[in-house]
């Protein structure tokens, strides 16, 4: 048996297959690294050791976020395994799957990582979902992340994209809803639960929400979040919900700005919806110190996707264009009818009860019917579906309210569309 030395301990750490580095903890600078590790970023080693993990490891962005890991590290006794990418220096990107644990030396603390080259094995799993061409776009292309979520056991399976995504590692995220639930902001946390609760008893085709969802860092993200009840037991409750999230930051910072600039939708000329909004709180505002109710319309084009789909954008644009001109006509010049977004609209009606709404929402429907559409031959007639709701019997705040009448509108759609629907008080209650 050969007996430790210095020099040996040192050989076999120069000739492990995979990359080894010595790193402060403190600083993330590399302070020492093996043979592999300089062959796998390409670099010698006075480069190598000028650098440090966050301008070597390309997920790893800016000190706030190393010092989290940094916690995450020292808590995991068995290491902290992260999958991410390792900057070569020729600029090309090398995926690794990196293991870093903490240890002390003569009363000082270091962290050593193992990082293995992962390229091969994401070629062999490329290949395999390259069998199943849908299955790989899901999974690696439609989406930034996959969940599975199984009822009978509260357990949910976050996919490596979504963990990624709010910068955990592939095995930090406990496969749990309160994973995912605890991290919505607080402000959508209703909004999104029942629109989840919605889909699960039957109110709503499919579940579909935006909304934010705090990362590892503490910061918020939004996120286009979808799914459907995939499994049902013998009663025909759901059991089994799989759904997509999809990163959409900037989309939403795009749209942020661009509201910012313009109270007006350019398309139907319309209020927007940030302007919806305010003029929603405005009329709220007033009616609560007056004491007279407000009343709220949300509606929706019944299969307008299909409408775009079959005759192009611009028949879709103009059927939009015309429901705002016939629909603007039969609202009051004190009334607020905004485009909330897509084919989406809001009319707020002040000093309204809920008898005159539902009158409304039948001249409207009525006024559809009467329209003389330019590509009628094969269009067809254009309907709406209606939700209605009033303060203050079915919320006390215009999140309430827009709530109420959106739970609504999705009771209209299924039970057949091109109807109204009143929102129901006794299911419903205010946001915390």
């Amino acid at each position: 048996m050969l007996s430790s030395s210095p020099s040996l301990s040192l050989a076999l750490f120069q000739h492990l297959p995979d990359a080894v580095f010595l790193i402060d903890p403190h600083s993330s600078d590399i302070l020492d690294c093996n043979a592999a590790a300089l062959h796998q970023v390409g670099m010698e080693r006075s480069e190598l050791l000028s650098h440090s993990v966050l301008s070597l490891q390309k997920d790893v962005l800016g000190m706030p976020q190393w010092a989290s890991l940094a916690q995450a590290i020292r808590a995991a006794p068995q290491g902290l395994v992260f999958v991410g990418q390792h900057q070569h220096k020729s600029g090309a990107e090398v995926p690794v799957e990196v293991c870093t644990s903490a240890f002390e030396h003569e009363g000082r603390e270091y962290f050593v990582s193992i990082a293995r080259n992962i390229s091969q094995r994401l070629a062999l799993e490329q290949d395999l979902h390259d069998r199943d061409m849908q299955l790989h776009y899901a999974l690696t292309q439609a989406s930034d992340g996959l969940w599975d979520w199984c009822l009978e056991t509260n357990e949910v399976f976050f996919s490596p994209q979504l963990k990624r995504m709010l910068g955990y590692g592939p095995h930090e995220m406990r496969p749990s809803l309160e994973s995912w639930s605890e991290n919505v902001h607080p402000d959508d946390r209703e909004f999104v639960q029942r629109v989840l609760h919605e889909h699960l008893s039957g109110q709503r085709e499919r579940y579909e929400v935006e909304y934010r969802l705090r990362n590892r860092n503490g910061h918020f993200i939004w996120v286009h979040d979808r799914g459907r009840v995939c499994e049902r037991d013998a009663q025909g409750a759901p059991r089994r919900v799989v759904g997509m999230v999809h990163n959409i930051t900037d989309r939403k910072k795009t749209e942020q700005a661009l509201q910012e600039l313009a109270s007006h939708d350019a398309l139907t000329g319309l209020p927007n919806r940030r302007e919806g909004e305010q003029c929603l709180q405005r009329h709220l505002e007033r009616c609560r110190q007056l004491g007279t109710t407000l009343g709220v319309c949300v509606f929706d084009v019944d299969h307008f996707k299909a409408i775009n789909d079959q005759f192009g954008h611009a028949v879709g644009d103009e059927v939009l264009r015309q429901i705002a001109r016939v629909l603007g006509a039969q609202v009051r010049p004190t009334d607020c009818l905004s485009r909330w977004g897509g084919e989406e609209f809001m009319v707020v009606c002040a000093d309204t009860r809920l008898d005159d709404l539902l009158v409304l929402g039948g001249r409207l429907r009525a006024a559809l019917a009467q329209v003389d559409w330019p590509t009628a031959a094969v269009l067809g007639p254009v309907t709406c579906s209606f939700g209605m709701a009033v303060f203050p019997h079915h919320g006390s705040t215009a999140q309430a309210l827009f709530m109420a009448a959106d739970s609504a509108l999705y009771r209209a759609k299924a039970k057949g569309r091109d109807r109204v629907e009143a929102a129901v008080a006794a299911a419903l209650s205010d946001p915390a």
